[in-house]
């Protein structure tokens, strides 16, 4: 996969910092990013699988970024990039 395959897309459930996502996603797979409006109707058991079957390769929460910001993994100032070189370094995708 390379870098201009992805996109990276916020997703706010609420104001909460644990209800606001950072999704990279696949754009082979959607490449428009994700449909919140038919993934929410989704039965709520089953919103993972929805999340991966519609291109999401990774998803960090508020918190998560934040951790991961003060470890040094990634750079807020370039966070679609450094999800991205994340995914490759953890072996969640491979780049071509």
């Amino acid at each position: 996969m390379k870098f201009h395959q992805t996109s990276l897309q916020k997703i706010e459930f609420s104001d909460s910092p644990e209800d606001i996502y950072y999704c990279l996603i696949d754009l082979r797979v959607s490449p428009g990013g994700l449909n919140m409006k038919k993934i929410r109707l989704t039965d709520p058991r089953n919103i993972d699988q929805q999340f991966r079957q519609n291109g999401c390769i990774m998803m960090f929460d508020e918190v998560e970024i934040s951790e991961l910001t003060s470890r040094g993994d990634i750079d807020p100032d370039s966070m679609h990039k450094s999800l991205f070189e994340l995914a490759v370094k953890e072996n969640v995708i491979r780049q071509e």
